[in-house]
């Protein structure tokens, strides 16, 4: 027995002096425009590529590509026209609540493919004129939601584990509907166009 426990206590103390120190409160945060805007502003963009294959894929059918609308993938969903405006109302209050600013307000009144489009132009253009100083101070900045009175979250954890995912998921949903429907997109034009450079 008291063999055992002189054979174990040295381990016990080494491991206590190797354990890590607490993060220093000097670390570099990363400002969370760089993790946000230009993420919407790419996503937002290829929904507007997503329209155009829908144009094209109406014009080859002869259909009227307005129709594409209404659609949807399950009968208690959105249609396709509620997704590209939560695609939109994703972008903008995102970046607005953690900037600090008020977004562009849109009537949620389109009704055809061009009103959609001039929607999500206009939907980034605005996050184009975004800078990063508004963005400073974002990840502990307490954000309140309409859904949940008397909550908060911190600027972080609002961006991360609510704001991205409800974004990504109306723009998958809206993806998925148009390829339900023969539209002619893929994996690149959800992903868009990568910064490659030559290693």
């Amino acid at each position: 027995m008291l063999s055992g426990l002189r054979t174990w206590e040295p381990v016990f103390t080494w491991r206590r002096r190797v354990r890590h120190p607490p993060p220093s409160t000097k670390e570099t945060l990363v400002n969370l425009y760089h993790l946000s805007v230009p993420q919407l502003i790419q996503t937002v963009g290829q929904a507007l590529t997503w329209l155009d294959k829908a144009q094209a894929l109406a014009e080859q059918k002869k259909f009227d590509v307005n129709v594409l609308l209404g659609t949807r993938l399950a009968p208690d969903q959105y249609p396709l026209v509620r997704q590209f405006q939560a695609i939109s109302d994703g972008a903008k209050f995102t970046a607005a609540r953690l900037a600090g600013v008020q977004p562009p307000v849109f009537e949620d009144n389109e009704k055809t493919i061009e009103e959609i489009r001039a929607r999500l132009d206009k939907t980034i253009a605005w996050l184009k004129t975004l800078q990063a100083e508004q963005f400073e101070g974002a990840e502990a900045r307490t954000i309140v939601l309409p859904f949940a009175p008397g909550k908060g979250l911190k600027g972080v954890d609002f961006l991360v584990k609510m704001a991205l995912p409800n974004f990504y998921f109306h723009a998958a949903t809206a993806y998925s509907i148009l390829r339900h429907n023969g539209v002619d997109v893929g994996k690149v034009d959800f992903i868009g166009n990568l910064p490659f450079f030559d290693v």
